[in-house]
């Protein structure tokens, strides 16, 4: 299957930090990818230079067969590419409906009309269990709505790729059955690109995963391989050293 994004030689330096050092990595269109690693292996790094929010210290980064290293992170927004924050960027003074707006009419305006933004907006907070709350100001919701939201706002933009730095974190076991079925109906449409602390969320989801460790590639492999990798238990999964 051809991939849609791929990374070769990735890296991000900070200094004498190598937070991201040299990850070549590929994501088959159609699935969905984690990406797990111990705190400060480099996975909020590595997303934030596909979504074009940083700019990296060397190496390629390509979309669709596209180069897309030096676009800014708008233009990969229109190419198909969606995310969200690992902390949540809501408009807090904006209500839920307004803030989906946003996405819907950006995603509308470049088809030359704003037919349906209603339709749409509803369409994505029903997804992700907010209809009755589209009237409400996010900055009052909980927090754990306020990462669906945010998982509502990256939806409607119809991505090719969506892309979710840690988005079950605040929500509850309920909300988390919700989540895993949300995402399953994504991916029916879009690549799914997937950074999460919960294993059972991982293991749950991905077809297959990547573990970062210090910047690079430690593994990578399908749910079952990586859960009986040695190198990741004792990096990550807290299995002794042999």
């Amino acid at each position: 299957m051809t991939a849609l994004l791929t990374t070769h030689g990735l890296a991000k330096h900070y200094g004498g930090l190598r937070a991201v050092d040299g990850v070549d990595f590929a994501l088959r269109a159609g699935e969905i990818r984690a990406v797990i690693g111990p705190n400060g292996a480099g996975k909020t790094t590595f997303v934030s230079l596909v979504c074009g929010r940083i700019a990296p210290s060397a190496g390629t980064i390509r979309f669709d067969g596209q180069d897309i290293t030096a676009l800014p992170a708008h233009q990969r927004v229109r190419l198909g590419i969606g995310y969200t924050f690992q902390i949540t960027s809501v408009f807090a003074n904006l209500s839920a409906f307004d803030n989906v707006a946003l996405s819907v009419q950006r995603r509308i305006a470049d088809r030359g009309g704003i037919a349906g933004l209603r339709t749409g907006v509803m369409d994505a907070l029903s997804r992700t269990g907010l209809a009755d709350r589209a009237g409400t100001i996010a900055g009052s919701l909980s927090y754990g709505h306020q990462r669906l939201l945010e998982v509502a706002m990256g939806i409607a933009l119809e991505p090719r790729l969506l892309i979710l730095d840690e988005p079950t974190q605040g929500l509850s076991d309920g909300e988390i059955d919700g989540f895993l079925a949300l995402i399953r109906d994504i991916a029916r449409q879009a690549t799914v690109l997937l950074i999460e602390h919960n294993m059972q969320v991982v293991m749950a989801l991905a077809d297959r995963i990547t573990v970062l460790n210090a910047g690079r590639t430690l593994a990578e492999g399908t749910p079952d391989e990586i859960r009986a990798d040695a190198a990741v238990q004792q990096a990550y999964l807290g299995a002794p050293a042999p």
